[in-house]
């Protein structure tokens, strides 16, 4: 215990330790690839790009479970078999569902054509 709390202090301490204690105008500007930024840091972002990083932790992390069943297939057996197709198949019901909403969908004008073919659709539908 006392090991960890040494390490702790120690990795914590030592960036205080050496670093520069320098603060300027210049140090507080957002720097990036070698380039100094032009305009504000603060842009407005879509929330699509929230919705899509969230799906890939999503299947990220599926990814994840299944490469620890790849590595025990031979010990989980039949079980582990089924286990791993219903789990497959749960994450491909709601793939499925996300594309059929159309949270896949970037650009407003192909969710308005998609909404116009719904609608086409029903007044079809409700006309027979």
């Amino acid at each position: 215990m006392g090991g960890v709390v040494f390490l702790l202090a120690f990795m914590l301490g030592v960036p205080v330790w050496l670093g520069g204690r320098d603060w300027g105008r210049a140090k507080n500007e957002p720097f990036e690839s070698g380039i100094v930024s032009q305009g504000t840091a603060h842009l407005r972002m879509s929330a699509k790009f929230y919705l899509i990083a969230m799906f890939f932790v999503i299947f990220d992390v599926e990814a994840l479970y299944l490469y620890a069943w790849a590595v025990s297939v031979r010990e989980s057996g039949w079980t582990g078999f089924i286990e791993v197709s219903i789990f497959i198949g749960v994450l491909l019901a709601g793939l499925v569902y996300i594309w059929r909403i159309g949270a896949l969908e970037w650009a407003p004008a192909q969710r308005k054509r998609r909404a116009e073919r719904e609608a086409a659709r029903r007044a079809r539908e409700s006309q027979t």
